[in-house]
């Protein structure tokens, strides 16, 4: 081939290349092009109502039942034997089905809002703290969060309530700590739990036996409990000390203690064992109770009866003038949830900010978690007010109508002394049996317990045995406000006996009995069950409507624990059979 050729063959290749890049870059911006429009459309396109429904139905509509299930049957149970059992009508029933409705639906975003929000929170410093900090601040940043989960809880509110109700010539020194000293109780509570995740922490750390923080703990609340029982106005205030125990493991504490006692151990690589996780409830109950019988006693050395019941009487008038402007108006649930929730989320930020140094990892999700937290806070105190307390408060006065005369219920008492008493333990049973088999983490913990022992506890087994144990915790409280029965004569006999359990038992066997007093005492249940008894004293001129949620507690304990050792005696009897099948195979 000659030069010229050459040269225009060599011209037509790379006119003919330009033209195939020209193309394949026309074709590629036609694409191109096709994609934007394409992507403009979608974007474009709305989602219509419908379409949003179908979204957030299925999700919203499984947690929303979820709570239903645990709400509604209570609600109806006692509006059912209100009605048919001591025909007298509901009260207000417009505002309680609303005040329920609101429990529902609070609850329902508080949960979420707890698992989208505060959570990760809990997660991400309990695997990252121990790496980056030492182990006296990691046990500091415990404490405090135990201190901070205790004012965020939803029950803590009702408590503070009940002292609204309490007479204060019936009992002075119970007066002033449910009125006067309703912060400083709340805070030595926290400090209680704060103690409780620092030690259990330590113990997930360790691998350190239960038994001996229960045998550590017990001796000084039971001690305290007696030297208390030597004063008639002090003994009044065992009653809230030991329920205390039982308002601190909610839905807040028990989770967020949890994610940052086992993750510190997990970190650790030292919470490996498949009893991580349990034992920081049981302390997170017992601590409180100590704390407030030691706060009890300062009170006691503080003041007098005589002046507690001056001031009171000569504050009911000047208080009246001074009253906030939202002190009776749902604003004053608005900033009780804005105060719960926003004090533990600024401590939490600040570890995670200047401690960690880490960023969070989803902080768009975490902002709607705790927005959710904020406004199902507020929802489910606003429900809690004027729906279930009310509810149960008017169940639990109206319950005396049974077996005693009733000034505000005509034809009382409706039954005979003898079977009106029965009827009002049968009904303090079911409803105890009934709130504690709704209670979703104890389905949990049965899933836990199953799979802890291979089966030999089932599931089954241990929410009926708890659920038995709360139901003939809640009747022997009723007992104990009708008749005006000391307190410390049934607590101390029966803490004796769970200590002697405590003591045949196996480790796995104590940890899951003494944690399942914690599980039953559910946001709901609390509430609920205290209102009663609130009310049920009231109704019978009892000094003081506590100690139904501590009978609650102690309740299970003892059933699991005695199923516990059943179970045992089941697999030793079933191993001693076999042996003796390959002994007699082998002879």
């Amino acid at each position: 081939m000659d030069k010229p050729q050459k040269i225009r063959y060599g011209k037509l290749i790379r006119h003919i290349s330009l033209r195939q890049n020209i193309i394949s870059f026309n074709d590629f911006a036609h694409r191109q092009l096709a994609l934007r429009q394409q992507s403009r459309k979608k974007k474009r396109a709305s989602l219509r109502g419908i379409d949003i429904y179908r979204l957030l139905a299925p999700y919203i509509s499984s947690r929303f039942i979820a709570q239903i299930k645990v709400v509604l049957p209570l609600a109806v149970y006692l509006i059912l034997f209100q009605t048919l059992v001591l025909n007298q009508i509901v009260s207000e029933p417009v505002k309680i089905l609303l005040g329920l409705a609101a429990v529902v639906l609070g609850l329902m975003l508080f949960m979420e809002g707890l698992s989208k929000g505060l959570m990760p929170f809990g997660e991400t410093i309990g695997h990252n703290l121990p790496a980056k900090v030492s182990l006296p601040t990691v046990l500091l940043v415990a404490f405090l969060l135990g201190i901070g989960v205790t004012f965020a809880e939803p029950a803590i509110g009702a408590l503070q309530a009940a002292g609204s109700i309490l007479k204060v010539e019936n009992a002075p020194y119970l007066y002033t700590l449910l009125n006067d000293w309703s912060t400083t109780l709340v805070l030595i509570v926290g400090l209680g739990v704060g103690l409780a995740v620092v030690l259990g922490t330590l113990r997930l750390l360790y691998n350190w036996s239960l038994k001996y923080f229960i045998y550590g703990s017990l001796a000084p609340a039971l001690g305290l409990t007696a030297w208390c029982m030597q004063d008639a106005e002090l003994s009044k205030t065992l009653g809230l000390a030991w329920d205390c125990g039982a308002v601190t493991t909610g839905p807040v504490t028990v989770p967020l203690v949890l994610a940052l006692g086992i993750g510190i151990a997990s970190a650790s690589g030292r919470g490996v064992s498949a009893l991580s996780g349990f034992g920081i409830v049981t302390l997170a109950s017992l601590f409180p109770i100590i704390g407030v019988l030691l706060l009890s006693l300062f009170v006691a050395a503080s003041t007098t009866p005589e002046a507690i019941i001056a001031a009171a009487h000569a504050g009911m008038h000047s208080a009246a003038s001074a009253i906030p402007w939202y002190a009776e108006s749902p604003m004053q649930e608005v900033l009780a949830g804005l105060q719960a929730i926003v004090p533990l989320v600024v401590f939490l930020m600040i570890v995670l900010r200047v401690l960690l140094r880490e960023k969070l990892p989803t902080p768009g999700i975490i902002a709607y978690g705790i927005i959710l937290c904020v406004l199902g806070m507020i929802i489910f105190s606003i429900g809690l007010r004027y729906g279930l307390t009310a509810l149960g408060a008017q169940a639990g006065s109206l319950l005396s109508a049974a077996f005693t005369a009733v000034e505000h219920v005509s034809e009382s008492p409706i039954y005979p002394w003898s079977i009106g008493i029965g009827i009002a333990l049968i009904f303090a049973f079911i409803l105890g049996f009934g709130a504690t088999v709704a209670e979703p983490a104890l389905n949990a913990l049965g899933n836990t317990v199953d799979t802890l022992t291979n089966g030999a506890f089932e599931k089954k087994v241990l929410i009926y045995a708890v659920a038995f144990g709360v139901a003939c915790g809640i009747a022997l409280g009723v007992l104990k406000i009708i008749f005006s029965l000391k307190l410390a004569y049934l607590l101390m006999p029966l803490y004796t006996l769970a200590l002697l359990l405590t003591w045949l038992s196996t480790e796995e066997f104590v940890n899951v009995a003494w944690d399942s007093a914690g599980v039953t005492t559910g946001p709901i249940t609390v509430p609920l069950v205290l209102a009663m008894g609130l009310g049920l004293g009231n109704a019978v001129d009892a000094i003081e409507g506590f100690g139904i949620l501590s009978l609650a507690s102690i309740g299970p304990i003892l059933t699991v624990l005695l199923t516990g050792l059943w179970v045992q005696y089941k697999v030793h009897k079933k191993h001693r059979a076999m042996d003796q099948q390959v002994q007699g195979e082998a002879a």
